[in-house]
């Protein structure tokens, strides 16, 4: 999945770099796994703006994906692969034997008319999901569950993998993208292989109308507004900040800590802020 650069024949051309799609098979999603998409640019069911720098952006229908991946036992031939507005990652589309249809996210290499299946006495090979209990130490993942039968919460965005380490009673020891190392029942679900579109990371989008097009708005930095509207606001010219870095909102912008889930610091061995 390369990227493919332009001619520098504008300003917006020079630098821009997208991928070339050369690995999508079809352009017509399958309308019976679609769902009309509501854009909240940025609000919640009050109205009110809750996240910043978001509006705008392509009219889009969401791909309903099999995050569960609950037919054990059942074989399924990739038929097609799509791209996914919603997503960073390439999806594909499963022909189960019994005539069902479902969306998956496509593990990097899976080809059309692969064969794979779920399950826990599926074969350890890419695109089948299976058990952390069965998997071999050592196996790259991805789609994991962190609660047995809700289906993949994490690793799950373009080009993204986790490493399976150990297993010790109930529960496994997984390496996450972020250097985290977190604790898993052995029970939860995970699809063998690296998330697709691996070059996803490498992309320039080269003009702020790409960014509009995704959706993004403008961000304005805080030294250029007033002080009613920002902490590092006023002053005469360029002027510095003059405290600690703070969002608009006089919270600590910077080494703040803002994880709330403290149930499951429990299984979290090593963290993602370990110093090096």
């Amino acid at each position: 999945m390369p990227l493919r650069s332009y001619k520098p024949t504008s300003p917006g051309l020079r630098g821009m770099t997208r991928s070339t799609f050369e690995e999508i098979t079809t352009d017509k999603p399958y309308k019976p796994l679609l769902e009309p998409m509501v854009r909240g640019s940025g609000r919640n069911n009050q109205g009110r703006l809750t996240v910043r720098h978001r509006g705008g952006g392509e009219k889009t229908h969401y791909r309903i994906i099999d995050f569960k991946r609950n037919k054990p036992g059942v074989p399924a031939r990739l038929a097609t692969i799509e791209y996914d507005p919603n997503r960073s990652a390439r999806i594909g589309l499963l022909y189960y034997r019994d005539g069902e249809k479902r969306y998956m996210l496509l593990p990097n290499g899976l080809k059309v008319g692969d064969i794979v299946i779920s399950g826990p006495e599926a074969e350890a090979r890419l695109g089948n999901s299976l058990p952390l209990a069965n998997i071999p130490l050592g196996t790259t993942i991805h789609n994991i569950e962190l609660v047995p039968g809700k289906g993949g919460q994490i690793v799950r965005s373009a080009g993204t993998s986790a490493q399976l380490l150990a297993k010790e009673g109930d529960f496994a020891t997984i390496r996450l993208p972020s250097g985290e190392m977190r604790r898993v029942p052995l029970r939860c679900m995970a699809t063998i292989g690296q998330v697709s579109n691996v070059d996803h990371e490498n992309q320039n989008l080269g003009k702020a109308g790409r960014a509009r097009h995704m959706g993004l708005r403008p961000e304005v930095r805080g030294v250029v507004m007033n002080p009613r509207d920002h902490p590092h606001g006023g002053g005469e010219g360029s002027s510095p900040t003059g405290m600690p870095p703070k969002t608009p909102w006089g919270k600590p912008a910077m080494g703040y800590r803002t994880r709330r889930g403290k149930t499951t610091n429990r299984l979290i061995v090593r963290s993602r802020h370990r110093k090096s």
